[in-house]
């Protein structure tokens, strides 16, 4: 572990000839950092160093409670998404290789943390599955991740974030290959069928989709079909209702600050 500043830094083991390199993607983030995304909710930034893309992370900063949490009894997100990249390639789950966290730490809390790992250059994420249905090859991509899911269920890996935007995919002459991103929220533990069935609520709205995911699902896992579509909707449609009416409360709030 080195220390500059404030910042706590764990760097892994493949990358600890890289020291430097890695406290100057943490130390000059704004200065020399190309930003990647909106940075609306966490801020993103790409490197050129260690003979890669780096990908930095920079999370929001937490609020009063969570700057005590973080820094005395919950591993911060930075330190969780660390822990849980090198679990995942531990099973042979894909994610794009982790190289250190830093946390900007004080006495009284933690001010903010920072999570760097490869940047993995995808062909599309599932978004794309859900915005285009004439997308090239779209229902033998559909049900290939719906076998990645079962692989991480059966590696018993609940990833709590399993959303459009979350999953990478690249092509490849076998197939496709498929990337875990934002890994802060996950659990490991033999998970049930209720609990399967419920992960894939987020995905997509779009109801010949969940039909295939929970064919494909039902073949491998030895599901009756129809009862797996039907529980699978079931948790797409009541998600779907609780996003729409969280949305519109949103725009009602918004408009009587605005009044």
């Amino acid at each position: 572990m080195e220390q500059a500043f404030h910042y706590d830094f764990t760097i892994a083991e493949p990358f600890l000839d890289h020291q430097k390199e890695v406290l100057t993607c943490v130390l000059q983030f704004e200065q020399q950092g190309e930003l990647f995304g909106d940075g609306e909710r966490n801020e993103i930034r790409l490197f050129d160093a260690l003979g890669m893309r780096v990908n930095v992370k920079r999370f929001k900063n937490p609020n009063i409670v969570n700057t005590w949490v973080y820094r005395y009894i919950r591993p911060s997100k930075a330190e969780r998404s660390f822990t849980y990249a090198e679990k995942l390639i531990s099973l042979g789950i894909g994610t794009p290789k982790p190289i250190a966290y830093a946390e900007n730490k004080y006495w009284n809390g933690l001010k903010d943390s920072y999570y760097l790992s490869e940047h993995l250059e995808c062909d599309l994420t599932y978004r794309e599955l859900v915005h285009d249905a004439n997308y090239p090859d779209h229902e033998a991509i559909l049900r290939a991740f719906t076998r990645f899911t079962f692989k991480l269920h059966e590696s018993g890996v609940l990833f709590k974030d399993h959303s459009p935007g979350n999953t990478l995919i690249k092509k490849t002459a076998a197939g496709y290959e498929f990337f875990l991103v934002d890994l802060n929220r996950m659990e490991f533990k033999t998970l049930s069928k209720a609990e399967r069935i419920l992960n894939f609520a987020r995905l997509t709205p779009v109801e010949d989709m969940v039909r295939v995911m929970s064919d494909e699902y039902a073949d491998l896992a030895g599901y009756d079909a129809q009862d797996t579509f039907e529980q699978m909707w079931g948790h797409v449609s009541r998600f779907q209702h609780k996003y729409h009416r969280k949305r519109r409360l949103k725009k009602k709030l918004l408009f009587w600050r605005k009044r």
